[in-house]
């Protein structure tokens, strides 16, 4: 009996939890400390434990060997994947702490929460809208906690590191996957399929007056209605409601060491970063970038005000953005052509209103050299050009299907990862295909997150009958995640996953020829080209002398046109298949 007594009055405790205990970190410091990773997710649980409309979950590890964790706010107390996919509610998807550092988002989306929760009656809003939260996705790099590495950061004053526990940059992890976080993430998105998502950060770069800065994902790669919506539409509502809170908010500042002054780009947001990674799924995807020089209280509120707005916006626009989005997930599936690769668009732009700071460039007393500086006391505000029109520089005909080798199961594992549905082969067969030869590429020549990354890759073509075997996969484009099949297999896409290196060995030769064995088969082998071959050979030998004095050189031309030479060598081994 007593047992009983105990658990209940327990209970009891428990249910009654004081206004103490619900109380951040960051209002407890007065705005000057934010939640380290463990005090995050306890609170989260407090909150789970007194509020119905709150769930905390575990889904899946991170590199740290922490759990990441999802919180869900929904009025209608159902949390189940399979419920939330049959609710008619959009879902707005707020992810924190990529950059532990930038831990505005962190604090805000706490003391959201909790306030939905504890004035519920105050926010109808909330009957139309599920909004679910990653408290903190970087949990290795939070856990990595010191005062020192944010040098330009006006607070908090203790804070996570923007690497993860393999120093990766998480938000160049989208496509890749190289750590347990991004699969972890894929499989959170995907079972969401989110209609808006906001990633929150704090920006370095130029001074100016104003705390948030928005990185909207580029209308014209969303494409679409999506895209004309987002533009002429969401995103200024989101403005004017954040103007009416006397925020002052502006499109993301892409400068960086100079002033804006004279105008800049809207940061194009490839696979790599989340947003982009959002856009290839048809969601709206936006990037707090709070000032990282106003005072840490003042972020965090007004990022606060950010994400109750896109709620809120969320819950009054969401039937309509659900329709834009179904509709162009159907038109993306009729599409013959879609592009893989943009350009800015130098000859459009709109104006915005900066309020910024005089600048000069005075001779510094360190470096003896001029120095730029901005000068609070004079303050100005401007008309500038901000260039936000990408036009399409190659587009792709999209092939009913691509076959991939078993294999190459890195790849695999990552299309699976993002719901691409994988058909396996059943027997050994042949198909006849498209064949990519990579032609030309770059390489960076530092590491890159883990990779050196290659870019300006080009292909050429060719078709042939390829046999597969039982155990291959089929990839058949007609799926709503076409655009992510494309961007990642599509070798010229900037995000491929050839750039990104799964492909690197077919780029290494792995047979070759001794010179002394191969010249007498050489020359017979030059004897039986066609004549515009052998005339191409001799060219050379008469007018290039590099190529004429170098015995190697001419021997492994031959060699390269011959049967002798590998047929994997610079054959990407994923290939178009059209059936229609």
């Amino acid at each position: 009996m007593s047992r009983i007594i105990l658990i209940a009055l327990s209970l009891f405790i428990y249910s009654n939890l004081s206004a103490q205990e619900l109380i951040t970190t960051y209002e407890k410091s007065g705005g000057s400390k934010t939640a380290t990773y463990q005090e995050a997710i306890n609170f989260y649980k407090k909150l789970a434990k007194k509020y119905p409309q709150i769930h905390i979950q575990e889904m899946g590890s991170t590199d740290s060997g922490e759990p990441l964790h999802l919180v869900i706010f929904n009025n209608d107390k159902k949390f189940k994947f399979s419920d939330l996919e049959k609710s008619e509610k959009p879902i707005l998807f707020i992810n924190n702490g990529i950059h532990p550092g930038e831990s505005d988002g962190i604090d805000a989306s706490m003391m959201m929460l909790r306030n939905w929760a504890q004035n519920i009656s105050q926010f109808s809003y909330l009957d139309s809208v599920i909004v679910a939260v990653i408290p903190i996705y970087n949990v290795g790099g939070a856990l990595n906690r010191n005062s020192t590495t944010r040098t330009n950061q006006n607070g908090p004053k203790e804070y996570g590191f923007r690497g993860n526990a393999q120093n990766y940059d998480l938000n160049r992890d989208f496509i890749k996957m190289d750590s347990k976080n991004a699969f972890a993430f894929a499989n959170i998105f995907h079972s969401l399929d989110p209609d808006v998502f906001i990633d929150t950060h704090v920006t370095n770069g130029s001074d100016h007056q104003h705390v948030v800065t928005v990185l909207t994902t580029q209308h014209n790669k969303l494409g679409g209605e999506l895209g004309n919506y987002l533009q002429m539409e969401f995103e200024p509502m989101i403005f004017s409601e954040m103007e009416k809170r006397n925020r002052n908010p502006i499109k993301y500042v892409n400068v960086h060491g100079w002033s804006p002054e004279n105008g800049w780009n809207q940061f194009w947001d490839a696979p790599r970063y989340s947003t982009g990674y959002a856009t290839l799924f048809q969601t709206f995807g936006f990037m707090t970038e709070d000032h990282m020089w106003k005072d840490y209280k003042t972020r965090v509120e007004n990022v606060y005000d950010f994400l109750t707005i896109a709620s809120e916006l969320s819950a009054k626009e969401g039937e309509k953005i659900q329709a834009l989005k179904r509709q162009d997930r159907e038109d993306l599936l009729e599409a013959d052509s879609l592009p893989i690769s943009w350009a800015i668009d130098k000859d459009e732009f709109e104006m915005l209103t900066l309020m910024g700071y005089e600048t000069d460039k005075p001779i510094s007393e360190l470096t003896k050299n001029p120095l730029l500086t901005y000068n609070k006391e004079e303050k100005l505000e401007k008309e500038v050009p901000f260039y936000n029109v990408y036009k399409v520089d190659k587009m792709v005909k999209v092939p009913d299907y691509y076959v991939i080798p078993q294999a190459w199961y890195r790849v695999i594992e990552r299309l699976q990862a993002n719901d691409v549905e994988l058909e396996k082969i059943k027997k050994d067969t042949s198909f006849n295909v498209e064949v990519y030869h990579i032609e030309d590429f770059e390489t960076r020549n530092n590491p890159y997150e883990g990779h050196y990354l290659h870019y300006s890759t080009k292909v050429k073509k060719s078709e042939n009958e390829i046999n597969f075997r039982k155990g291959d996969y089929l990839i058949n484009t007609a799926q709503f995640s076409r655009r992510y099949i494309l961007e990642t297999l599509e070798p010229e896409s900037q995000d491929s996953f050839f750039n990104w290196n799964f492909f690197d060995t077919i780029l290494q030769q792995k047979e070759n020829f001794s010179a002394y064995v191969f010249e007498p088969m050489a020359k017979e082998i030059l004897a039986n080209m066609s004549e515009s071959q052998q005339k191409e050979f001799y060219d050379l030998q008469e007018n290039d002398s590099a190529f004429a004095a170098n015995n190697y050189a001419q021997l492994d031309w031959i060699f390269k046109r011959s049967d002798h030479y590998e047929k994997a060598h610079k054959k990407y081994p994923v290939y178009r298949l059209f059936v229609k």
